[in-house]
């Protein structure tokens, strides 16, 4: 055996020995606070997937979960609740459970360290979509097998019968015709005992997943039918997969990376197989691998980028009663978040609290956010973090607040220009790496009288109850809740003017929030450190009437917008209206997954997911003149033609999980730009097949301004009788789509990877003639 196959051997010895753990069941604390801690049994149920817990005291009364729900596991005491019991528990007993999406965490406690290990361990391989890569490597893909193995070996004597198979294939989503499936296992059955060990099970799973649509492919350019010599491979990459000049080395370095036969290598050739694999990797995949890299000019002013960015940043749920949560910061920062929120108010001990102020929502102390900060800023990304302080303290906790942020932030903290001048431009993001800038209001000048706020500036809830008075809603009345929660938060009830310490008030370098007073009085008079914020329907106002001047403003300014104050579900808006007219700080709700964030996802997926990305050249010009209702008045329009034939989909998730349940797939494919640019076309459906649907269908667009354009790729489960049910998708910049054949690799709704669930597409890119 080889050094690789040892190695997949006693991973899977491993998982077998945690999984027997966890289907045996353990006592667990459940950890909710200092003074919640309660036993419950938790075990791994027969389907592999499911997760099962109770109280001995609850009856039949139990809870469940599935692994697929699982986006992390953290080891010891890595939340804010095993922090408050770590004198109780050691860390090697303790770990939390971190889901996808709204749901909260789980904070478990084990009896000793070695049933910790088995728990930690076994939870997120159980299910292979927790990689947000979505791509298999043939080890991954073996032991994704085996889960599937494990699920349908009912009786559990490592051997799986035909009519278990049968299960199986029921389980993966495919309906495939009895007789052929039946052939299938008696080849693999090679010792003819009418069942299937695990190596037999994978040769039985490589036969059914083999894919006429690849072979035809791979038949088009080896002439012997067996292999693709090295000068065929080149004319493949340099033919269908528009290499050009590099297509030589490329090959070459294929076969090295991707072909599995050692005889193969020696001729310098690619096997069936090889092709396969290649075509599945990263470098196969729709989105340009260079582009997941850094690989963009970090030189330039911060104005010139768009900035990935969350709107109150605190909160796991909704803005009425919802959780604020020092999780919410973490997750958001994880994602790649550069700009967050922290609405401030002040606490009946002293200490100044962060919630939605004037509603249910829980509350935790600041200085506990700015701690968080200082740990989680730079784990995904080292470029700049802004922290938008929405401030509604008094002087005295303000002045609180400025301690704890030198305190816990020390140089980490931005609090003087970086030359000690007053800029003309502000930093780029190069200069400013590992540094986190405070946004909020401002002293002016030494002048200014120390507990005033000039009258000009205004919080962002008074700018949002201004904007929603100008543009009342002409859809249905909003219900009772909302208007309670607009009427506390009405400038009616704001004071006119706010006293502000000149402690926190100093700690503002780049980034002074003003009120806005038109595009005239800006280019007058407006210093580059000045920002503002915007509703979404003024910004939206403001891009439909004065496109190309919010455009120009924008080249010289950083600008944020925030949601509706009527949004009190933490909805969101299209933020790609924001973008093309170059708003950088376009704040969504990160706890509310939907298209809105996909599209967030897909912008902020390139440059290395740093969480900055450079706005085209046309958007960065003070004089320029593009405006995104008018896409072609600008110099260097060049429209581009956008060609996709649909050719399959291989493993789909199942979305209704009744027994016997199949799929109809169909595709759809989305333009989100300027205007002109905003399109969807879409494949028919095809009946209960999601495990290898062919359509071959080809979907045609013209694209205005692809600099600024997303296309979005998504697959759905056709229903005549009702609206049809969300399958997957994946989302990404028009600039970032490689063209040829290649696969997409779905993400799930929390913009997880579903592998390995993908479509396989052919794209071509022209210029529009």
């Amino acid at each position: 055996m080889t050094t690789e196959g040892q190695q997949v051997s006693r991973s899977v010895n491993q998982r077998i020995r945690d999984v027997k753990v966890m289907m045996a069941g353990s006592t667990l604390r459940k950890v909710k606070s200092k003074s919640w801690k309660k036993q419950r049994h938790f075990r791994l149920l027969e389907d592999g997937l499911t997760i099962w817990y109770k109280s001995r005291w609850a009856g039949r009364g139990h809870s469940t979960f599935s692994v697929t729900e699982v986006e992390a596991v953290r080891e010891g005491h890595q939340s804010e609740v095993l922090l408050s019991v770590a004198e109780e528990f050691p860390a090697d007993v303790c770990f939390t459970l971190v889901f996808h999406g709204r749901q909260g965490n789980l904070d478990l406690v084990t009896e000793t360290p070695e049933e910790a290990k088995a728990w930690i361990r076994g939870v997120l391989p159980l299910d292979p979509r927790h990689s947000r890569a979505g791509v298999f490597s043939p080890q991954r893909l073996l032991r994704w097998v085996w889960d599937w193995f494990q699920r349908a070996d009912k009786n559990k004597d490592g051997k799986m019968n035909f009519k278990e198979v049968r299960t199986l294939l029921k389980m993966m989503n495919v309906d495939m015709d009895e007789e052929h499936a039946l052939h299938l296992f008696t080849m693999a059955d090679k010792s003819e005992s009418g069942s299937l060990e695990i190596e037999q099970f994978v040769h039985f799973y490589k036969m059914l997943t083999q894919r006429d649509e690849v072979w035809k492919v791979f038949q088009d350019y080896a002439e012997d039918g067996e292999k693709l010599m090295l000068n065929e491979l080149e004319n493949f990459l340099s033919i269908e997969q528009h290499e050009g000049e590099q297509s030589s080395q490329h090959a070459r370095e294929l076969i090295d990376r991707y072909e599995p036969s050692g005889s193969a290598k020696k001729q310098s050739a690619m096997s069936l197989d090889g092709f396969q694999i290649y075509l599945c990797s990263l470098e196969g995949s729709v989105f340009k691998p260079e582009h997941r890299e850094l690989h963009q000019d970090m030189s330039q002013p911060l104005c010139h980028y768009f900035i990935s960015s969350s709107h109150n940043t605190y909160l796991l749920e909704d803005q009425l009663r919802g959780q604020s949560s020092l999780e919410a910061y973490i997750q958001a920062l994880k994602r790649g978040c550069r700009c967050v929120e922290v609405d401030c108010w002040d606490g009946s001990d002293g200490e100044p609290v962060v919630y939605h102020g004037h509603t249910w929502t829980s509350k935790i102390l600041f200085r506990d956010v700015v701690s968080t900060l200082k740990e989680y800023a730079f784990k995904a990304s080292d470029f700049p973090v802004i922290l938008s302080l929405e401030n509604h303290c008094g002087v005295e906790q303000q002045t609180l607040m400025a301690q704890h942020l030198t305190q816990i932030l020390g140089d980490t903290l931005l609090s003087a220009p970086l030359d000690g001048q007053l800029p003309q431009q502000l930093p780029s993001p190069q200069e400013l790496r590992g540094k986190i800038l405070l946004k909020a209001k401002k002293i002016s000048d030494p002048g200014d009288c120390v507990d005033e706020t000039p009258t000009d500036e205004v919080s962002d809830e008074e700018e949002m109850a201004n904007d929603d008075a100008e543009s009342p809603s002409t859809e249905d009345p909003p219900p009772a809740e909302c208007l309670l929660f607009f009427f506390f938060n009405s400038p009616l009830l704001q004071k006119s003017k706010s006293k502000l310490s000149r402690d926190l008030s100093d700690l503002v370098v780049y980034c002074k929030s003003v009120h806005f007073h038109g595009f005239e009085h800006a280019r007058a008079h407006a210093q580059c450190y000045e920002m503002s914020s915007f509703s979404e329907s003024k910004a939206k106002r403001l891009a439909k009437d004065a496109g190309t001047d919010f455009v120009q403003y924008n080249a010289r300014h950083l600008s944020r917008i925030y949601p509706g104050g009527l949004r009190t579900d933490s909805s969101n808006y299209n933020p790609q209206e924001m973008w093309n007219v170059g708003n950088q700080i376009v704040a969504l709700n990160f706890q509310t997954a939907g298209l809105e964030m996909d599209l967030n996802d897909g912008l902020f997926g390139q440059n290395g997911g740093c969480g900055y990305v450079l706005k085209p050249d046309f958007m960065r010009d003070g004089s320029t003149r593009f405006g995104p209702e008018k896409p072609g008045e600008r110099r260097g329009y060049r429209p581009l033609r956008l060609s996709i034939q649909v050719i399959s989909g291989q493993q789909l998730p199942k979305v209704n999980q009744k027994e016997g349940s199949i799929v109809d797939p169909l595709v759809r494919v989305e333009i989100y730009g300027v205007p002109q640019d905003q399109a969807k076309e879409e494949t028919s459906h095809i009946n209960n097949n999601g495990f290898n649907p062919v359509w071959n269908e080809t979907l045609n667009f013209v694209v205005h301004a692809p600099e600024l354009a997303l296309v979005r790729f998504e697959v759905e489960d056709y229903d005549k009788a009702s609206r049809n049910d969300f399958i997957g998708q994946l989302t990404l910049p028009f600039a970032c789509i490689q063209a040829g054949y290649r696969h997409i690799h779905l993400l799930s709704k929390d913009g997880t990877a579903i592998p390995p669930s993908s479509l396989f597409v052919n794209v071509s890119i022209s210029e529009l003639t």
